[in-house]
């Protein structure tokens, strides 16, 4: 018995043909389908809402709910807005650097590119205050993600007892605490 896939994850959004046409002409997503009720099938809630559901690429499906008539929602005021995230991955560099062009010609304030060593990325929110990031793979990806594989239990472990930062993989950002920003 295993998980073989996510299935779809689905956030909440504020407008569900905006929230479609941002991820199309943002994120070049395509728009797989809607579903939309009167009623929650699983509760039986009176609750209309309409459900839409985007191709995140290679199976993975994002999916939102826009609920009219719900509150509007907000964040989680004590969790800080780079915690809860959607990530994406690209191919490599380029397309990330492509991706940062388009969405900043399209008026979207882009943060980074950020070094993470096994990967770099930018981060950017859409239209509902959802968190996203774009990631694309380091050429030395492998090696490095065998380097964090090695020390990952001792990091949980020495984590769980301190609640401080072991420093079993602190080369993972020393270009991001040591280079002057650009």
């Amino acid at each position: 018995m295993h998980i073989e896939k996510i299935h779809h994850v689905a956030y909440r959004c504020h407008d569900a043909k905006e929230t479609v046409e941002w991820y199309v002409n943002n994120l070049k997503m395509d728009f797989v389908l809607a579903i939309a009720e009167d009623q929650v099938p699983s509760t039986k809630e009176p609750d209309p809402y309409m459900h839409v559901f985007l191709d995140a690429g290679q199976g993975n499906v994002l999916a939102f709910f826009e609920l009219p008539t719900k509150p509007r929602m907000a964040r989680d005021p004590n969790t800080p807005e780079w915690v809860q995230h959607i990530a994406f991955r690209v191919s490599d560099m380029e397309t990330l650097l492509a991706y940062k062009e388009h969405l900043e010609a399209n008026g979207v304030d882009v943060l980074g590119v950020t070094d993470h060593s096994v990967f770099h990325s930018i981060y950017f929110f859409d239209p509902n205050g959802h968190r996203l990031e774009l990631s694309a793979p380091d050429p030395e990806e492998a090696a490095k993600l065998k380097r964090l594989d090695a020390v990952k239990w001792d990091m949980l472990e020495e984590w769980s007892k301190t609640k401080r930062a072991p420093k079993h993989a602190e080369w993972l950002h020393s270009k991001e605490f040591t280079e002057e920003p650009s």
